[in-house]
């Protein structure tokens, strides 16, 4: 059994990660190849650092109550300090400071023991998790995916524009 504090370190570590990744400009995210695993040739592009933002917001609302929810929506998402907190959603602060704890303490341990991809550890989640291994690297579909990967590697990738909804 891991001690709470852990997990409240934990959470802590994922959530400076999250907000580097919001206030990064984004022309400055980058586009990455993970590379197959297994028997799976599939290769695959992504944008780590929008894909964690995704998954922190969406496992958090996934794994806290409604009530714990709101407080980790005005206090972690939106950034509002203790005292507007409390007055916004009519609590004491010892309430609202022993519920802090309680929601670092459950997405702590929630973003470590998530299957089959955790949030933690940063950087097995930012890395590129898939291996080649040295019969998978010298087959015909490995070498173009690689080759065009160093052709372009040069060249700064242009994000799509998206439409606004």
């Amino acid at each position: 059994m891991t001690c709470t504090c852990v997990h409240r370190t934990i959470f802590r570590a994922c959530y400076d990660r999250f907000r580097r990744c919001v206030e990064k400009e984004k022309v400055m995210t980058k586009v990455t190849l993970d590379l197959p695993t297994g028997g799976n040739r599939r290769y695959s592009w992504g944008r780590k650092d929008e894909e964690f933002i995704a998954d922190f917001c969406l496992v958090s609302k996934r794994y806290l109550t409604a009530e714990e929810y709101r407080v980790f929506r005005f206090h972690y998402l939106l950034g509002a300090d203790w005292k507007l907190c409390t007055r916004q959603l009519n609590m004491d602060k010892g309430d609202f400071f022993h519920m802090l704890y309680r929601i670092q303490q459950r997405l702590g341990r929630v973003f470590r023991e998530l299957k089959p991809y955790a949030l933690y550890p940063l950087d097995e989640y930012f890395a590129s998790t898939g291996r080649l291994d040295a019969e998978e690297l010298r087959s015909p579909e490995a070498e173009r995916v690689v080759a065009l990967f160093e052709r372009r590697k040069d060249r700064p990738v242009q994000a799509p524009l998206l439409r606004a909804a």
